[in-house]
């Protein structure tokens, strides 16, 4: 027999709570990774820290244009456009 704590937990009503938990530690989670394996300014091992400074700004700019930010550059910052079109313009 299931515990107390058991079946007030994972009842049917809480699972879109934990999916949505999940996803968001799975992004910070993946933002971490990101940061530690691909940031110019994060030096793990001990000799690219004794490097001190470097003035690489081919490798910062490589970092900061990730193909999400160019993806997304020329789009409209609508979620969706067509229904925003339709309550707002004239025409439809």
């Amino acid at each position: 027999m299931a515990s107390p704590t058991l079946k007030r937990w994972l009842r049917p009503e809480v699972y879109p709570l934990f999916a949505a938990v999940g996803v968001a530690v799975g992004i910070c989670g993946m933002q971490l990774v990101r940061n530690i394996c691909t940031n110019p300014e994060v030096r793990v091992t001990k000799e690219n820290r004794a490097a001190g400074v470097l003035d690489n700004f081919a490798e910062g700019e490589k970092y900061a244009e990730h193909a999400l930010r160019k993806f997304v550059r020329n789009k409209s910052p609508e979620i969706m456009p067509t229904i925003n079109g339709f309550f707002t313009d004239p025409k439809y």
